[in-house]
Order: structure tokens, then sequence, then C-alpha cells
């Protein structure tokens, strides 16, 4: 009988983080204060973040402890399995191995938990009562309401108004973890109203929920803002992926030519490519290719700058690759993939040659979730489709090439609350969408006379 999963015994659970940040061949860009261009201290962030999130995320420290409160809550879904799609390959009459590794099986249904537990956590014990954040998809909002109501915390959700409307079940899983989510831009913020007065249609963006997010937050005392995706500190969490990983291939005796995954911020990616980074910076030869969707192509098009992560401008300045904060991507339905940033560090490694990025088209990527349906079963999210249309293509390579390759991608979570977007793309009222150059230009312009980087 073929192994088709490598699993983890509970007790091999990884118990440390991996801070990529020990290992960069060049060290980040720092955030900067808006008002000053200085580098920011960690005092300018305390209204936002805890002071034990901030202390993770200017870390340089190799290796962080996971609290055993945190482990306790991830055993309630971790090790997730490493899996192996036969069918596919069999589909696609490759020679090469493709693996995925299947995030999908927690609570949430994607990889998002893994840091929303910690952050629940981290806020916890520093004595706040309430956390605020904006969703694109519903995945991360409906991972921080679970893990808010796995440790006693209020919890308010900032959903993209498009997404609000497409995904009306992940605004519920949110409400029965005693999560409030609604549509942005709201009436319930300053900077919400403000948008609203001039575009009362507006389908919003992860930028402009962000900044009511956050507005919120700084208002309360006893309230802070978290974040899904970005922030160093958020990739140090996803880590335990690509930690996992690494220990199923090693009992199997095998290691990846190719590691995959889908990009909007950079949380999933590199919660699975990092550790597989570390290698690569010490001789290892492999390939790690970061995916996006055409219509939101941040890393392939974008410009790396110091710019906002917000819309209102109301964070630190971040040196990423950007699109511009002001940036209105179309209702493409991988809403998690529709954010104008990426995660500094990711960004960097992809300067440093460390990372490659593509940029797949809508239908392409739809196209590679239903051919994954129709051979391993699973339905893929949106998001997800994209790590599995890279996948797929690099595969077929092998196949030209007649050389056994082996893959490795993040399945970040299932498609079984998007089944709206295969609706319209098997109704055929879908459609490609690429970003304009024009919009683009505009787009960027917006960023400029902002401090260089490096």
């Amino acid at each position: 009988m073929k192994l088709k999963k490598i699993t983890l015994p509970e007790q091999e659970i990884p118990r440390r983080w991996y801070n990529i940040q020990a290992d960069m061949p060049n060290p980040l860009n720092p955030p900067l204060n808006p008002s000053t261009g200085k580098p920011i201290s960690p005092e300018d962030l305390a209204p936002i973040f805890p002071l034990n999130l901030i202390e993770q995320e200017v870390s340089t420290e190799q290796y962080i402890e996971i609290p055993e409160e945190v482990l306790e809550k991830l055993l309630f879904y971790r090790p997730t399995p490493l899996k192996r799609a036969y069918n596919l390959e069999k589909y696609l009459g490759t020679p090469a191995k493709i693996y995925y590794k299947d995030e999908s099986v927690s609570p949430a249904g994607s990889h998002k938990p893994n840091t929303a537990i910690a952050q629940a956590y981290y806020n916890k014990v520093f004595g706040i009562k309430k956390l605020t954040t904006e969703t694109g998809a519903g995945q991360w909002g409906s991972a921080l309401a679970f893990a808010c109501s796995q440790f006693g915390l209020e919890c308010k959700v900032y959903m993209v108004r498009v997404s609000y409307e497409q995904k009306p079940y992940r605004r519920l899983m949110m409400q029965a973890w005693g999560g409030n989510c609604i549509p942005s831009p709201s009436r319930e913020t300053n900077f919400g109203r403000k948008i609203l007065a001039s575009d009362p249609n507006c389908p919003g963006s992860l930028g402009i929920a962000i900044s009511e997010a956050i507005e919120e937050a700084v208002e309360a005392e006893d309230t802070r803002y978290s974040l899904g995706s970005v922030l160093n500190h958020v990739m140090l969490h996803q880590t335990i992926i690509g930690l996992e990983t690494q220990k199923q291939f090693a009992a199997i005796n095998e290691y990846p030519d190719i590691v995959i995954g889908c990009v909007g911020g950079g949380s999933n990616f590199a919660g699975l490519a990092f550790p597989f980074v570390r290698d690569k910076i010490y001789g290892k030869d492999l390939r790690i290719i970061g995916v996006e969707p055409t219509a939101c192509p941040t890393l392939t098009r974008g410009q790396f700058a110091y710019d906002f992560g917000d819309t209102a401008a109301m964070t630190p300045l971040l040196a990423m690759h950007t699109l511009g904060h002001k940036f209105l991507p179309p209702s493409i339905h991988a809403g998690g993939l529709r954010y104008h940033g990426i995660s500094p560090l990711v960004s960097q490694l992809l300067r440093d040659g460390l990372l490659e990025a593509e940029a797949y088209d809508q239908l392409k990527t739809y196209e590679a979730g239903v051919t994954w349906a129709r051979t391993e079963g699973g339905i893929p999210a949106p998001e997800t489709c994209h790590a599995i249309a890279a996948s797929i293509n690099e595969a077929l390579k092998a196949k030209e090439e007649a050389k056994e390759k082996i893959i490795v991608f993040n399945y970040s979570g299932h498609g079984l609350l998007d089944l709206p977007g295969y609706a319209s793309y098997f109704e055929g009222k879908l459609t490609d969408f690429v970003l304009p150059e024009e919009g683009l230009e505009k787009s960027l312009a917006e960023i400029k006379g902002y401090p260089p980087v490096k």
C-alpha cells in the first residue's frame, strides 16, 4: 500500500518557532515613524500591540520557545498531515512527486489559527480584554474569533465589504465563536465614514479595514489590534508549518526540490517556506516560489519601497513590496490575496534572490482548483488554488524534462465556504483581470517622496 499521509505524533510537535531574522544575509530596513522619518521605538507601537508581541517583532533570536498554553491549543489540530497527491500525479502523467501540507484541518479551516492562538494568548497575559482586526476572505477573522473564544477575549472583525457579501458563512463562523463581524468600510469609525461619504458603494479593501480596526484599538486602553499576516511575529508563529514539514520529509528520507505557497500578505507562504529558506541560505539547492494573482501583483510588479500598511496611513512606514497603500484591488474571489503590500521579511528575501515570485490569472487558478477536486477530492480555497496552479505547472515542467522532482506546497485552507466563487466559475461569470500599467503607476505615485530604502 502506498503511503498517503505522513503524520507526526503529538509529542513531536515543534516546541520552538524559527526566526528567519537570525539568518538573513541582509537585515530588514527598520520601520519608520512617518512623522519623523526615524526608526520607530517599541513605545510607538505600544498603543497598537502588547509589548510581549513587540519584543517578538524586533527579535533576532534564532528560535523562540512556544508557551505551553499555546501548544495546548495548537494540539487541537496539530501536527497537521503531510500528504501525497498520487491521483493528481497520475492525471498529469508526471514523474514529479507532489506533496502538500494540509492546514485545512484546523477548526477555522486554514493555517490562520497558528498565529491567532499565539496572539490571543500574549494579549491575554498582557491584560488585554478585546482585540480588533480586519479580514479579507474571512479566514483570519474566523481564526481570531476562535482563538479569542479559547482565551476569553472579546473580538471585533472589520471584514472587507465585497467579501462580507460574497462569503456570508465566514461571518457566521465568527458569530458562532462569539466574534462581532461588520462590513468595511463601516459607519463605526471616522475613517470608515469618510470613505463612505466619498463612495457609498465602496467594495472595501484590506487597507481600509486595517485602518478601521487600528482606529478603534488605539481609542481604548484595554483593546489592541491583531494582524493575521505581514508582520514579523506573524511569520514567526507560522513557521511551525515548515518545521513540521521538515520532520515529516526526514521521516521518509526525502527532501523537496520546490517549495510553493500562495502569497497575500505572506503568512502561509512564510510559514512553510522560511525553515527551507534557512536551508537554502546554508547551501541547500532548492527553489522557493510565492504565487499571487495577476489582479494584485505585489511581488511581481510592485515597488520595493517604504509605504504604509493601511489606507489611512496610521501604521509605521514599512519597507516592502507594495502597490501603494491607496490601491483598491478588483473584486476577485481570492479575497485573502487582495492586499497592497507584502511582508517585509518576504520582500527582503525576494530581493536577496532566495525566493521567486509568479502571478496567475483567476481562471487558471479555478481551473487548477477544479482539477484538484476531481483528482484529490478536496475543494480548495481560491487562495490555495494559486499554489495548486503553480504546483501543476512545475509538475508538467518535470514531465517535459523527464525529471523526478519533489514538489511540496501549502494547502492553506479548504474552500467549502467559498462555493459561490466556484458557482461563478462554472456559470462562466468569472473573468481574468490583469492590473493595467496606468492603474499601477497611479497607485505607486502616492508613495513618491517617502524615505528611500537601502
